[in-house]
């Protein structure tokens, strides 16, 4: 995988083991609005997408009388109280990306919003690893679009080409392949026959320490 100029990585299910809380969240406030067991969604298809895109599903199916933005916000409440009382971060990634940070530029590009990403890499000390911190909340459209990651990438002053990738879901994995980038997936979330299109699958940490660090 190397040589590189950035690492830039995805937050949920890359560094925080989140995707089952975000999954709990929906479900909470879907048994809340009446829909716990009619809402017709598979919450593995959203893997990786934001918020917002399952939102603008619900609402073009269900119609419900709440607001988007109450919607979004009644969800982030519920993930914030179950976030804030496991603080799940991977064990591996403060070690790992307090060494990546010691050698090159290292960056986050997230589905989630600013106030997630806040609450997360304030765990562990995490933050002044991150040079970057982008949300899907600065990007026009989220993953699978290639936006955020070409954002990143701009704002880090890094041609594409030159960055490398940590994904968990096959929507970051094609994020990242059409901006050009160099993608490793992780299976934290899917199996790897499902982040098949990265340019390498690991199953484990010190798998992609090996492939990021010399």
């Amino acid at each position: 995988m190397r040589p590189y100029a950035a690492v830039i990585f995805d937050m949920d299910g890359v560094i925080v083991d989140s995707e089952p809380l975000h999954e709990k969240a929906f479900q909470v406030v879907f048994e809340e609005m009446g829909y716990g067991s009619n809402h017709g969604f598979h919450f593995p298809d959203y893997y990786g997408r934001s918020d917002k895109a399952l939102w603008l599903d619900f609402i073009a199916r269900h119609s419900p009388p709440q607001p988007f933005d109450e919607l979004m916000a009644w969800k982030q409440g519920r993930f914030m109280t179950l976030l804030e009382a496991t603080q799940p971060i991977f064990p591996p990634i403060p070690a790992l990306v307090s060494d990546l940070a010691r050698q090159t530029r290292v960056a986050l590009a997230s589905g989630s919003n600013h106030e997630v990403i806040a609450a997360v890499l304030a765990m562990r000390g995490l933050r002044p690893h991150f040079e970057k911190v982008v949300s899907a909340q600065d990007v026009t459209k989220g993953k699978p679009a290639p936006d955020i990651f070409l954002h990143t990438a701009s704002l880090l002053g890094v041609p594409p080409a030159n960055c490398v990738v940590i994904e968990d879901s096959a929507a970051g994995v094609a994020a990242a392949r059409a901006a050009g980038m160099r993608v490793i997936g992780i299976t934290n979330t899917l199996p790897a026959e499902k982040l098949q299109d990265a340019t390498a699958v690991v199953s484990d940490y010190d798998a992609l320490r090996r492939l990021l660090l010399p």
